[in-house]
């Protein structure tokens, strides 16, 4: 199965050659890196030209779209089976792609993979070991669809599902204030999700990536779940016959 690694940037300068390269070396040669720059006022777009790879396919766009039209054009440039859904400015590890493509081989069922994380600062330095806590062999609050309207547990650069399902995720309702959610939900509906618990890259946190939801009112994520309902209703209610 070969893979398209699906990356958006925007203002990445400070991290992205680093993750481009621990991506890189774990590719084949049909393999592809596809990027979708939303008009980056930094030296992102130079960074990505200065690694001479053919698998890199840079598209910069002429005008910002923001995260949900630039991610949805991102996947519908990706070609090949798998989809590996990667951030700017994490980390992978060493054998995240072989891991993962191993998981999707065990079971022709699963659809989605979903690793674990440790996350470090802005600095590469340990915050916390793992993103998801095990407690007897499942995730605490569970990786199902309702679990995850309660709260979400499918880190995007921890993804990778097939290619297929995008006819089932596309198009983003254009109110959903987070991708890698909808991707999770989407497929727990259509698909099979299977987790690693090992983690498989190491998600940044830093002071430009910290999400704008985190510090809402309640009354606020009440509306915004409302919301995501309503838009998971309107999706099944549209795609019940797609094939």
């Amino acid at each position: 199965m070969n893979i398209s690694v699906c990356m958006t940037s925007y203002n990445g300068g400070n991290y992205i050659e680093q993750q481009i390269n621990s991506i890189i070396h774990q590719l084949s040669n049909d393999d592809e890196i596809i990027i979708c720059d939303d008009g980056s006022t930094d030296n992102t777009v130079n960074i990505i030209k200065s690694i001479e790879d053919q698998r890199i396919k840079l598209f910069v766009n002429s005008v910002n779209l923001g995260v949900l039209k630039n991610y949805a054009q991102c996947l519908n440039q990706a070609k090949n089976d798998l989809i590996f859904l990667s951030d700017q400015d994490d980390v992978w590890m060493e054998n995240k792609v072989d891991e993962i493509k191993r998981e999707f081989a065990q079971d022709p069922k699963i659809t989605l993979v979903l690793s674990n994380a440790s996350i470090i600062d802005g600095d590469g330095k340990l915050v916390q070991p793992t993103f998801l806590k095990l407690q007897d062999g499942q995730y605490l609050g569970g990786i199902r669809a309702v679990d995850n309207i309660i709260k979400n547990k499918y880190l995007g650069g921890a993804i990778a599902f097939k290619r297929h399902m995008l006819k089932y995720i596309l198009p983003f309702p254009p109110t959903l204030p987070m991708h890698d959610m909808w991707i999770g939900i989407i497929n727990d509906i259509y698909g099979k999700t299977s987790h690693i618990s090992k983690p498989l890259i190491q998600y940044r946190r830093h002071g430009n990536n910290v999400s704008p939801y985190k510090h809402k009112n309640i009354l606020w994520r009440l509306q915004w779940r409302a919301n995501l309902i309503y838009c998971i209703y309107q999706a099944l209610w549209s795609r019940k016959n797609v094939k």
